[in-house]
């Protein structure tokens, strides 16, 4: 079967900018690899909606490399042309989550989308934020360095918005050090914005390569004391994914066509015994959540996120808040609260 490609001319211009900034952080993770003497590659997976006829997607994956421990990033385009009782139209996005294998490689999240409503109406998804187990704060101004300087007018509300969404209240904490975010973006000019997510998809991108070049080259083998901090990185980011994440959540009510993909920003290994602690924090139906996420993890601390485990969170999340759906809105927001969700059903 083959995808078939949304009508819109915006929609398809999207597309063009979203897959080309996934050959482009592809292509330098690659060298990347090359360049430390690596044989790590991605392996590009495709995936469908519906058979094709609502589109579908490409991811490029990797995992338990020398270098990276997880590694995705997903391409999608999701519309709905044929169903004139859907108020969405399209959505096209670049989705991108890199766990390097060293503890002294920070995780990056990237996520740059298009969302078109029947009505014509749209707006950007922009999303950029740095994600070390171990802190070096130098990489923290170097990446927001060159995100103000690829967005400068929009960047105060942009880390403003980012540092509320991947705030953790009942942890009193942030997942990452520096956090990009702009929400349900546009504005009069559809050619600024159209570059605006182009630069800062970009400036994400290679300026995370150059980080990473930069560290990677000169680590040395790691001690216990970063092994085990990245483990409780590793163990928040997990938390903070499936507990808080609304796009994570999203993809999932979405459709269940995708699982592997939508679940691919998980770290290999999370510690089981951390995520029980938690359980006492949460607020009711949350507490039940991360409970039954817990029972779909293997009974044993560290414990390996594979794909069989991603499928079976990815059931708990999506039976939770189809229970629960009140609970969506316990969950983060920057400035102003998604209504993807509403408007795909």
């Amino acid at each position: 079967m083959k995808r078939t490609p949304a009508i819109s001319a915006s929609a398809g211009h999207a597309l063009e900018l979203v897959s080309a900034l996934q050959q482009r952080f592809v292509q330098g993770l690659e060298s990347l690899a090359r360049e430390l003497g690596s044989a790590q590659r991605f392996a590009e997976v495709e995936w469908l909606r519906d058979g094709g006829r609502h589109g579908g997607g490409v991811r490029f994956e990797t995992a338990d490399g020398d270098l990276f421990g997880r590694g995705s990033v997903n391409v999608s385009q999701v519309h709905y042309d044929d169903m004139p009782e859907k108020k969405l139209a399209s959505a096209n996005a670049i989705s991108t989550i890199i766990h390097p294998v060293h503890p002294m490689g920070p995780s990056v999240h990237i996520h740059i989308s298009w969302t078109e409503m029947k009505d014509g109406t749209g707006y950007w998804r922009m999303m950029a934020d740095l994600n070390p187990s171990n802190d070096v704060q130098e990489d923290k101004v170097t990446f927001l360095d060159a995100l103000h300087t690829a967005a400068p007018e929009q960047y105060a509300e942009a880390t403003a918005q980012g540092d509320r969404y991947f705030h953790i209240p009942v942890l009193g904490r942030h997942r990452g050090i520096a956090h990009f975010y702009l929400e349900n973006y546009n504005s009069p000019d559809t050619d600024a914005d159209f570059a605006l997510a182009k630069t800062v998809g970009e400036a994400a991108i290679d300026t995370y390569l150059a980080i990473l070049h930069h560290t990677l080259s000169g680590t040395n083998t790691p001690t216990e004391e970063q092994l085990a901090r990245q483990l409780a990185y590793h163990t928040l980011y997990f938390f903070q994914v499936l507990t808080l994440d609304r796009g994570t959540t999203t993809g999932l009510l979405v459709h269940d066509q995708n699982d592997v993909g939508i679940m691919g920003s998980l770290p290999a290994r999370v510690d089981r015994d951390l995520l029980a602690t938690w359980v006492e924090k949460m607020p009711a139906p949350q507490d039940r959540l991360l409970i039954d996420l817990i029972d779909a993890l293997p009974s044993v601390s560290p414990c390996v996120v594979d794909e069989s485990v991603k499928q079976r969170l990815a059931a708990v999340v999506r039976a939770h808040y189809r229970a629960h759906p009140e609970a969506i809105g316990m969950q983060a927001s920057g400035d102003v609260i998604p209504t993807t969700v509403n408007n795909h059903r």
